[in-house]
């Protein structure tokens, strides 16, 4: 196995407190990254649950889903052009109309 060098980017008060955490446990930032790359890769997951939401939408794109929500429950209208010809739509898209 051939192995390459990488960097990353982090905050300086996280990598100090995390190098800490670790060199308690005995284990260096480069043998605990090696660790948790080989687990995600192997579990085809991330290897541990983030205590943070992994998504939170900004308050444009709650409206946006609680419109396509509502519009698919048929509470309001469905405004949204639609086309049976493919021309059309593109004409539509080019404002060719």
């Amino acid at each position: 196995m051939t192995r390459v060098s990488t960097s990353i980017r982090i905050d300086a008060d996280l990598k100090q407190a995390a190098s800490k955490q670790l060199a308690s446990m005995g284990l260096s930032m480069n043998t605990y990254l090696n660790m948790a790359l080989r687990q995600s890769v192997l579990q085809q997951a991330v290897p541990f649950e983030s205590d943070e939401p992994s998504w939170v939408p900004n308050e444009e794109t709650e409206k946006a889903l609680v419109l396509a929500r509502a519009e698919e429950l048929g509470l309001i209208p469905d405004n949204a052009p639609a086309f049976d010809d493919p021309k059309r739509a593109i004409r539509y898209l080019n404002d060719e109309q």
